[in-house]
This record gives C-alpha cells, structure tokens and sequence, in this order.
C-alpha cells in the first residue's frame, strides 16, 4: 500500500503506524498551511498529563500560505521551552538518555522553514527508530488522489480519530492513565529499541 501524509512536528503514533505498514510514503509537499493542525504542534506526557508543544510561526497577509514557505518566528526561544518541557517529562523515562544526544540538536541549531524542520525532525526519529522507509515527495496539490491511501486527514489536530493502541508503560501513567497516540517522542523514550515491533503491530482506525 502507497500512502499520502503530512509531515508534521515529532509525528503522533499514528502518523508512523500508518508510515510503518506502507509499502512507499509519499510526503505532501504543495499543500496550503492551516491552523491549529500537527503542522506545528506535537503533544507530549507531562507531569500534568497532555501537553502541547507549538512552533510558532509567521503568518502572512495572505489568505492561503504554502506550507513550505511559512517561516519558523525564531524571535520566540520556542526551542528553549520545548527542550526544557521534554526534559521533566522524560529525562526519567527508560530511554531518554539512550536518545538525547541525537534529539538535542533539533533545539539548539535554528531552521527558518517550519517544513525543512519537520522533515529534519522526521529523520533523526527514523534514525532512533532504525526505520528504513521508501519516502517520495509530491510535485503538485491533488485534493483526490489515485494508487495511494490518503493519510493526509491525520494531520487534524482538532478532528482526530480516536484510536485503540495497545498500551505501554508512561512516565506519569500511575497519575493520569494511559494517553493514547502521543508524539512518537513518548513512545521512543518508553519503549526504546522495543518502539518499532509496537508500531508494526498496531492498527489504525480510520472512521
């Protein structure tokens, strides 16, 4: 299976469940940039349960932006806040140490484009992940598209599918439970080496 998705900020588990079974991922490259969607936004496990981590970003007169022209606002030390709010969430978390020296860089070197980051974000967590995909890039915006499924729905923040994960072991689970498709982030530092076997054996919902 062929599939069209977003690249988005640190990807929610289930963005990469649908990455994992597909036989190519093909990024959409040429749509227009929204608000309130995982463009620029992940969630995390803190202390006191879901967290938002948002990459502000410089909005234009225009009406409709291309995502890939619209520029991080670098005058926010975003990175600072979004480093610090990983930290006390993982740094006691199985993992974290395991990653850190590969994730840390993403918040200290600067990107302009919020795209360019994001596909940069993506590459280290494959590299964490040891996940080889077949990846492509779309040329041109096609609101029906043909021999791909379209996973580009994922990126909704406000109109997301529940989902039925298995669950595994959260930092602050034993307060708040188990929070389902967080960003890859949480599972990477929880599960470690063990994240992908969890992502090939779980099933997206897509109604």
């Amino acid at each position: 299976m062929n599939i069209l998705i977003h690249p988005t900020y640190f990807s929610n588990i289930a963005h990469f469940v649908a990455m994992v079974h597909a036989g190519e991922v093909c990024f959409e490259m040429d749509d227009s940039f929204l608000k309130q969607t995982y463009r620029n936004r992940t969630y995390i496990y803190g202390a006191n349960g879901k967290l938002a981590l948002n990459i502000p970003v410089i909005h234009s007169q225009k009406n409709r932006q291309k995502y890939r022209d619209v520029k991080i606002y670098n005058e926010e030390k975003w990175q600072d806040i979004h480093w610090k709010s990983i930290l006390s969430a993982y740094r006691t978390s199985p993992f974290f140490e395991y990653y850190e020296d590969e994730l840390k860089p993403l918040f200290s070197n600067q990107e302009d484009y919020i795209l360019d980051f994001n596909m940069k974000c993506f590459e280290v967590v494959c590299e964490c992940l040891q996940l080889d995909l077949n990846i492509s890039k779309s040329k041109i915006y096609q609101k029906e598209v043909e021999n791909k499924t379209d996973y580009r729905f994922l990126v909704n923040a406000k109109k997301e599918t529940p989902q039925t994960f298995d669950t595994y072991t959260q930092v602050f689970s034993d307060k708040h439970g188990f929070i389902p498709n967080l960003s890859i982030l949480d599972l990477l530092f929880n599960e470690g080496p063990n994240a992908l076997n969890y992502l090939e054996s779980q099933t997206l919902k897509t109604v």
